[in-house]
This record gives structure tokens, sequence and C-alpha cells, in this order.
């Protein structure tokens, strides 16, 4: 069991603030949710690094959302529901999809300069759409264009408040609700007491060795909650995508899935393409199934990656579409248009989080919750490429609209409630924040990547949770010790889940148990206050309350 609290603190010797509403995330998510806040309502933004530095402006591909006049909602939904291998969220599906067109109307009026041909947006196609559906900018810089316009926006909002370089530590609550946070700003403890409080952190990818992810994805958010005693679901789903740059020794970088879209080939070291013997989609099938296809084809030939093709492709075209990915490739001497790109899967995004309903109301009374830090129901057991731009902006709207309603009607004035301090047992340990992290990602990597097993995922819970012990004791409190001990509960977490779930479902691939089984296994695994449950699939149901 977690400790729960990240950091010793006496509330009688803290700085205490108070405002109307928190919004702890400057991502998309977090930010839409902060302009659909009434703009009597004082708001803050807590970001631990600079706003541009969130996952959403790493986004490559686009944002999905059916506009071409030939496409239909309902195939939309249908291509989520296949992808999502039977745990999608029908109702949440539905109402996400049916909101695309008009999020990508507010932000093109926002100021989003979105590609176009002919005055007409530009429509690209992704692993698991039936249709061109895909609105992308500047190329391969969709969630930056996107950023910048959403900052701007946020920026001229006078009520609304930004905190960057802040860490939020925990959440504090009182009475069975969520009454604000416990953040480090500066390098001072402080308490800020809030109304209404919407949770917008972002993802995890940097539990894995390797990944996508910013530097800025350690699981905060799903680690505070699961600290609070808030429903978290679904963790053993993280989302691997198939193709990231792998050169040894060098970061990682995405190669967006829209590469194969414009119909790039996956070929191994001989040169054979080998994604239609998996799967008659080839190249376009869902991300699950071609990141499972490259570690098999990588098993197959005893080789570190396999290689994208662009050769066959319009070289004019393929520069002016993937301008930042040609960069990136240029710096180790790859032209794009000439020469084969090695990739190989990184840990990309994660699927599970805090349960959300269609509200955006968590199981925690006054905490909302929007994005890649939740589960919300439209991903199910894998997410369909493009959709978490469109769910963050959907739900990012929703959670800001209720909680400031709920703001509104709350009695005026704020009483902070007792809470006594906390003070862990110590000890005087050495410890090797460096060591135990490196380790944390190669470990999570080999047992709780693209492939698992029992044994090794039993193998590696045991010796996750020894580093949890040693780190609740001897980790010194700093943002550095913080976002370790994160990364820790929130990876044991995840190996569990993933050693409960004896089956393969979407992204979740158990090499002891190939079979999807609905029979035992159609439904959610919960974690509350270190409890597990299982709940069902009721087919035809509407969304699952998260109360």
């Amino acid at each position: 069991m977690q400790q729960r609290y990240l950091a010793d603190f006496d509330p009688g010797q803290l700085v205490h603030r108070f405002v109307d509403i928190l919004v702890l995330g400057g991502g998309l998510a977090g930010l839409r949710a902060a302009l659909e806040i009434a703009p009597s309502l004082r708001v803050l933004v807590v970001t631990k690094d600079r706003l541009q530095l969130s996952n959403s402006a790493w986004a490559q591909g686009g944002i999905a959302g059916v506009i071409d006049p030939e496409d239909r909602v309902e195939w939309h939904v249908r291509d989520t529901l296949v992808a999502g291998a039977g745990l999608c969220d029908h109702a949440a599906v539905e109402m996400v999809v049916h909101e695309g067109p008009a999020c990508i109307e507010e932000l093109v009026a926002m100021g989003t300069r979105f590609d176009q041909k002919n005055e007409q947006l530009t429509l690209g196609r992704e692993g698991g759409h039936s249709h061109n559906r895909i609105v992308h900018a500047l190329g391969d810089a969709t969630g930056q264009e996107i950023m910048r316009a959403v900052i701007e926006r946020v920026r001229q909002r006078e009520r609304i408040e930004i905190a960057e370089q802040t860490f939020t530590l925990d959440l504090l609550s009182a009475e069975g609700a969520c009454r604000g946070a416990l953040v480090s700003r500066s390098g001072q403890l402080q308490m800020i007491w809030a109304s209404q409080t919407i949770l917008a952190t972002g993802g995890a990818g940097q539990i894995f060795r390797e990944t996508t992810n910013p530097a800025v994805a350690t699981a905060d958010g799903h680690a505070i909650a699961l600290r609070a005693g808030a429903v978290v679901r679904d963790m053993e789903f993280m989302q691997f995508h198939p193709t990231v740059l792998y050169i040894a020794g060098s970061s990682r970088t995405l190669i967006t899935e829209a590469v194969r879209g414009e119909g790039a080939w996956l070929v191994d070291r001989d040169g054979y393409r080998f994604m239609p013997e998996y799967d008659e989609r080839a190249e376009l099938a869902p991300r699950d199934v071609v990141a499972q296809a490259i570690v098999r084809q990588m098993e197959v030939t005893q080789f570190p990656h396999v290689w994208l093709e662009m050769a066959h492709l319009d070289p004019v075209h393929i520069r002016h579409r993937f301008p930042g990915i040609s960069q990136a490739c240029a710096e180790f001497g790859i032209d794009i248009t000439r020469d084969r790109i090695p990739v190989r899967p990184g840990a990309h995004y994660m699927v599970g989080g805090i349960l959300v309903d269609l509200d955006a109301r968590t199981s925690l009374p006054g905490l909302w919750a929007a994005g890649e830090v939740t589960s919300s129901g439209l991903h199910g057991a894998n997410r369909l490429a493009s959709n978490s731009l469109l769910e963050g902006i959907v739900y990012g709207r929703i959670a800001g609209r209720n909680a400031s309603e709920a703001a509104l009607n709350a009695p005026r004035g704020m009483t902070v409630p007792g809470l006594e301090p906390f003070v862990r047992q110590r000890s005087d340990r050495p410890i090797d924040l460096a060591d135990i992290r490196n380790s944390l990602r190669s470990l999570m990597w080999r047992s709780g990547g693209v492939e698992r097993d029992g044994p090794s995922l039993a193998a590696a819970i045991r010796t996750v949770s020894q580093w949890q012990t040693v780190l609740a004791h001897a980790a010194p409190d700093q943002p550095e010790a913080w976002e370790l001990r994160n990364m820790v509960g929130v990876g044991c977490v995840m190996l569990e889940a993933a050693l409960r779930r004896e089956e393969s479902r979407g992204v979740h691939f158990r090499t002891d148990h190939r079979a999807t089984d609905d029979a035992r296994w159609l439904g959610h695994l919960c974690i509350q206050a270190g409890h597990w449950r299982f709940e069902p699939v009721v087919s035809g149901s509407p969304s699952a309350s998260a109360r």
C-alpha cells in the first residue's frame, strides 16, 4: 500500500492559496477545460514544465473528424469500436465522434492553421480508419500548431492564471471529497484550495525505456489519483506505437502513422514486406496489430528493428507532407525519400487511467478529469489513431463546463479542513535515483512491453515492489524523487493489471494466453485504494458511472 502523500508537510507552516477551480495539467485537455470555465471564476492552471512541452504538443499525425461528405459519423464510430476490441463504451464513442467536426471548426476559429488544398482541409488516413478523416497541420506538427493557438487564447483570459514549472505532489481531500492540491513552486510547498479540481496531467510513457513521450510524461496524474482513492481502471492497456525512429544511443523520435497512411511499407532486414502476411489491412491495420507484427518479425529475423520504406512514393509530396520527420531523419544522414528508416515500437499512449463518466466526473467528489490521464471508455483496449486530441477537446470542454457549474452553485467562501502534518518514517540509506529509474524503465520494457507473460510479470512485480518500499522511506523530498516514486507506483499497478488479465486483447498481448477470452475477460480491471475488482461489460449499457 502506498503512502498517502509524497512529501512531508505541516499545513500550519505552508502558504495557502484559494481559487475557484484548479486545473492540473497544461496540455490540450486542461487548457480547453480552462477556456470553458465561467469568466467570473478564478482559475489556476498548474503545469510542471512549460505549456509548450505537453504531450499534446508532440502529437504529429492529427485530429480525427468526419469532414469529407463521403464519410459518415457511424463509420468513424465503427472504426473506433473495432480498434477498442470490445471494451469501448458505446455512448462515449458516439458522443466524442459526433463532436469531431465541431471541435475542428472551433480550433480553426481559434486560429489553428490546418493544412489545406484549394481552401479545403486536407484529410489524411491512418491505421484502423476506413476513410480519410485526419486533419493535420504543418505536415506533421499538428499538436504543436493546435497548442500554439489554444495557448494564445488562454493567455487572453484575465482570470486564468498559469503556474508553469510547478510540480503537483498530491490531491488534498477531506470528508470524502477533493479540495485542491499540494504543489511545489520555486522550491516551496503550497496548499492550493479549490471548490473544484480538474485533473488533466497526460500520460505515462516515460515508465518505459522505449517511448515517444516527452520527459514530463511520468504518470503523475495516475499516481496522485491512486493515492487519493479514486477509481482507476484498464492500466494493463499501454499503447505501443509501431514506428519509432531507432538509432542506437539517440533519443527516440516518433514516425507518425500518417506515413503509412500515405503508402509507406514496412520491410524486414531482407527487404521483405511482411505486414500483408499478418493482416489483410497490411500497414493500415490498427496499432496493436502492427506493433505486435513488428516484434514477431524482429524475432524471426533476429534483428533489432525493421524498416519503413518510402522510395516508391513521390519525393516532392513526401518532403512537403512530413517536414519534421524529414529533418529529424536527415540529422542521421537518412533521406526519407530514398533511404529506409529504421523503426521499432515504443510506448506511446496510456489507454487506461482514472475512470470518468460522460460528464467527466471521477469517483472522488470535487474531482473532474480529461485527456490521456483518464479512462473515458472512448478507447477500450486500443486507441484508434488521432482520436486522442479529439478526446482531449471534447472531455476538456465537458470537464470545464461541469466544474464551472459546480463551483458557481457551491456556497461562497471556503473553509480549510483540518489536516494533520504528514511525516514519513525515514531511512538514512543512500539511494541512487538515476539507477532505479533506468532499471525500472528497462524492466518495464522487457516484462510489460509489447509482449508479456505471467512469470516475467510476476518477477517484475516483486522487483518493483521492493523499489517502492525503499523509495517510500529513503527518497529525498525533491522533484526527481517524486517523479520516480510516481513512476514506480504506477508501474507496479500496470504490471499487476497485466498479470491479472489472462488473455490477449487490444494492446495487451500475453504470449502465454494468446487468445481473446470474452467469456472470462470482457470487462474492466479496476483498482481503488489498493483493492482490485473486475467489472464485466454489459452489452448495450450506457456509460458506466464513475460513482
